[in-house]
């Protein structure tokens, strides 16, 4: 009797759960149910970005050669002297890859840099200082969802050259301070026009540009230091070997020389407008491992009009150690320049004025000079050290110091290094240099 009166009252305390249980799910089913509304899209202005970089070094050099700079170099010109090489401020839309859509790119650039970076009629003649101020990027970014699955992606403006490894609008992208000799001055550093990038697949992209030439804008004999267009383009592989290898191969041909000749003022020169000059360049990427990185790059180079050329190859590696913060760097890189016929006409150059640079490409008078024709070799190796920056500093994103030793040399006996003061010509087959930047990223 007593264990049928307890398994009447546990039956019953079961069916009572359960009709409380099945009641309550019941009672919630009828609740009204509120959604949150799905949030907007973004608007066009919302998807604007601002960031700012930094960029301050110095490259020692243990020769302190009386002209006071570094041979060969360019934007690390100077030698024993700390800089601020940039400063700079980037305004910018991204455009979408599936639809239509239009972005833009505005960037300004501060420093030491900036004497070397200007577009013909530009300000190029505002600041007469080692620190000058150059809009380096200007251009509308439209996506069209043309002809290939991938669509189009136009720039129209000023843009930074198809050419080469390394950057001059984000030094934060290269592996060292100092820049190849390739970098410096076989290649162009800007365009001024229309460039259309055909995604044909995933894998293949083809680069069709037409230009005002190098660092040059529209106005003939003043913006333009011709009056000729140029054609720039080329075709890029992509996620080659299962992602491992990307390889650009890329030309710039058409008339560069300037029409005025700096060593006869005001007298004009024709045929700069239909002498061609050829550069040439082909880089690969390769990620070996998921730590290690190798790139290579050669690059050829012919003038029409002086019977001038140049050819190198460079190659980097870089690993990633098992530190997060560290990571080391190599570069060794052969650069023939050829100069002309006449032994003169020479790439390699010095531009010791704050003007010179422009001064050169304008065709105007300058202090520019240049060395004899040399086979250079150069290997650099250096760090790249990000320390993790705390939460609780505002607006930095990221800190990367570069320290760096590179040694360059002739290769066939000439001596363009250590150039004394008041004097064009160098005394040392070879040069020693040490240094580094630091770089701050907002």
């Amino acid at each position: 009797m007593a264990f049928s009166r307890r398994s009447s009252w546990i039956s019953a305390l079961c069916a009572g759960t359960i009709l409380g249980v099945t009641g309550g799910v019941a009672a919630a089913a009828d609740l009204p149910t509120t959604k949150a509304p799905p949030a907007p899209p973004p608007t066009w202005w919302s998807t604007i970005t601002v960031n700012g970089q930094i960029d301050a070094g110095i490259m020692g050099n243990p020769d302190s050669p009386g002209s006071g700079l570094n041979w060969g170099r360019v934007f690390d010109q100077t030698a024993n002297e700390p800089m601020l090489n940039s400063g700079i401020l980037t305004i910018q839309r991204a455009t979408s890859t599936t639809d239509y859509d239009v972005g833009f790119v505005l960037q300004g650039n501060f420093g030491t840099d900036a004497r070397f970076l200007h577009y013909l009629d530009e300000g190029e003649f505002w600041i007469n200082s080692k620190y000058q101020l150059a809009l380096v990027q200007a251009y509308l970014q439209v996506h069209t969802p043309w002809i290939t699955p991938g669509g189009i992606d136009w720039k129209i403006g000023q843009w930074p050259t198809l050419e080469g490894v390394e950057s001059f609008i984000d030094p934060s992208a290269n592996l060292f301070y100092s820049h190849s000799y390739i970098f410096n001055y076989p290649e162009p550093f800007a365009d001024f026009g229309v460039l259309a990038i055909t995604h044909i697949n995933p894998t293949v992209d083809i680069y069709t540009g037409i230009t005002s030439g190098n660092q040059t804008t529209l106005s003939p004999y003043t913006g333009d230091n011709n009056d000729a267009p140029a054609f720039e383009g080329g075709v890029g592989l992509n996620k080659l070997f299962g992602g491992a290898v990307t390889v650009m191969a890329t030309t710039h041909i058409g008339p560069e020389n300037p029409f005025f000749q700096a060593d006869v003022p005001l007298t004009g020169n024709n045929a700069a407008n239909s002498a061609l000059v050829f550069e040439n360049d082909l880089n690969a990427t390769w990620t070996v491992t998921d730590k290690l990185t190798a790139i290579g790059e050669v690059n050829y180079t012919k003038n029409d009009l002086t019977g001038a050329s140049t050819y190198g190859a460079v190659g980097y590696a870089s690993w990633q150690t098992p530190y997060d913060w560290l990571k080391l760097n190599g570069r060794a890189e052969v650069f023939r320049d050829n100069g002309n016929a006449a032994g003169g006409g020479t790439y390699v150059c010095a531009f010791p004025g704050n003007f010179d640079w422009v001064n050169a490409i304008h065709g105007y008078p300058n202090g520019e000079y240049c060395g004899p024709p040399t086979t250079y070799f150069e290997f650099t190796a250096g760090l790249n050290i990000t320390p993790t920056i705390p939460s609780s500093v505002p607006f930095l994103k990221a800190v990367i110091f570069r320290p760096e030793v590179r040694y360059d040399a002739s290769l066939n006996g000439t001596t363009p290094f250590n150039v004394p003061a008041n004097s064009t010509i160098g005394t040392k087959s070879d040069m020693v240099t040490i240094g580094g930047d630091v770089i701050l990223k907002f």
